[in-house]
């Protein structure tokens, strides 16, 4: 969305495509076709594709694209019906769109539609209710009656399956997250996720557990001799889609460690750095304390904001590396901050010393809150931003945009959304002048905050 081009996502997923189909990978659960409506969700934050059905259309498409254009993969779109209007996270709480039928059907529903119409295979079913939706389709449902998409026939069946006319196969979210484990016992929900309508089961607990609890439904009724054929024949028709039959048949279902030299390959890091390129960010520089140089600016003090430690997505110490690395080689001299303290020192010897304070906040983390901030590593640490006045001071983002709310004080800020290498190079490229900030911020940048703009 950044980029405001096509050539972005069109090219995200041609590289997926090449580089998954490399590993005898022919599914891919992407794109995330979510609105981000709400600033303060941060679980889509980086993921959807726009704040409006129209944009998401746009960049959604290109991607699906590139895609397909060159290798046979199947398309699953995600999260039906919809996250990004609230801010917390599925994989903790139930997910609750609480958008009116009307409201849905202009933006979710359009969404869903141009995906359909277009062929898309597979659609992700999240563990998120839309309960004004699921009382209307069934008006005698009650608060206490309604389940996320994934245990809810209104919306699999009565709404997806037949007044969106999908005919693809529809497949759950992930069962261990607390949106559908919080609904009711697993052995109910195992076999309750098929009779609903989805027709895959994402993810074991236990294996042989969850067998004998599908398997169980399937013997008392819960699932249907019509519905398993139904859920049965969705699968094989995608199968069949593949020709992994005869693939299997003739040897060529798996592949050849010759295939692999795709991955990371030199086309591939040159499309990442052309992204890089038109995708970077300014948001604001109203101190104009760009463009910087190794003779004004040469003492840097950098400030390092990391995310979560030792969780799926974990923080290392790699990003903070590479703007060290490259700032050291093009002439700065870096001083990382020790932000355990709240010890600030002198003001006019910080003037002093520093030429230029940059902020580089990676926050990033994985189903350990609802939304992530900024987390500062102590109370009142010296990191926090009291140096906006004192040395020209520069914010950069590696990940989620939002980051203004805990930082309006902040005069320059850049949203970079990667802290790869080449991401990294191009940041400095463009804080020096080198080359312009063609991407574009969307309006959730300033999270409702006047300060947010000064």
């Amino acid at each position: 969305e950044a980029s405001r081009d096509t050539w972005v996502p069109y090219h995200a997923g041609l590289v997926s495509a090449r580089e998954e189909t490399a590993l005898g990978v022919n599914v891919n659960f992407d794109p995330c076709v979510d609105i981000l409506q709400n600033w303060r969700n941060t679980i889509v934050n980086t993921r959807s594709y726009g704040t409006t059905a129209e944009d998401v259309i746009k960049y959604t498409n290109a991607y699906v694209e590139g895609l397909k254009s060159e290798r046979e993969v199947v398309c699953c779109v995600k999260h039906f019906p919809g996250d990004g209007t609230e801010e917390r996270d599925q994989h903790l709480i139930l997910g609750v769109n609480e958008l009116s039928v009307e409201e849905w059907e202009n933006s979710f529903g359009k969404v869903y539609r141009n995906h359909i119409d277009n062929g898309v295979e597979m659609i992700m079913a999240g563990h998120i209710a839309l309960p004004e939706y699921q009382k209307a389709l069934r008006p005698e449902l009650e608060d206490k009656d309604i389940l996320p998409a994934t245990l809810a026939e209104e919306l699999i069946q009565d709404l997806l399956k037949e007044k969106l006319d999908f005919n693809g196969m529809v497949i759950t979210d992930a069962s261990h997250m607390l949106g559908m484990s919080s609904a009711m016992r697993r052995e109910d929900y195992v076999p309750g996720a098929i009779a609903a309508g989805c027709d895959m089961f994402l993810f074991f607990n236990n294996m042989e557990e969850d067998f004998n609890f599908m398997l169980n439904g399937y013997k008392n009724g819960v699932i249907t001799e019509e519905r398993m054929k139904d859920a049965l024949r969705r699968i094989l028709g995608l199968k069949a889609k593949l020709h992994l039959p005869e693939k299997q048949e003739n040897g060529t279902l798996l592949k050849s460690s010759e295939e692999l030299s795709v991955i990371g390959c030199k086309e591939h890091l040159e499309w990442q750095r052309e992204a890089a390129e038109r995708g970077i960010t300014l948001v604001k520089d109203t101190q104009n304390n760009l463009p910087i140089n190794p003779v004004d600016h040469k003492r840097v003090r950098l400030y390092y904001l990391d995310g979560e430690k030792g969780g799926i997505i974990a923080n290392d110490d790699s990003v903070l590396n590479r703007y060290v690395d490259e700032l050291t080689a093009r002439g700065y001299e870096v001083t990382v901050n020790d932000g355990n303290s709240r010890i600030k020192g002198r003001t006019l010897e910080y003037r002093e010393q520093v030429d230029l304070a940059l902020v580089v906040a990676n926050v990033i983390g994985y189903g350990a809150q609802n939304n992530y901030r900024i987390q500062w590593k102590t109370a009142m640490s010296n990191e926090v931003p009291w140096y906006v006045h004192e040395a020209p001071t520069v914010f950069v983002s590696t990940n989620f945009t939002t980051h203004l709310h805990d930082a309006t004080m902040v005069k320059t800020f850049i949203n970079a959304y990667h802290g790869n290498e080449n991401s990294v190079k191009a940041v400095i490229d463009k804080l020096e002048g080198k080359s312009e900030f063609k991407g574009r911020a969307n309006d959730l940048v300033w999270t409702d905050k006047w300060q947010a703009k000064l």
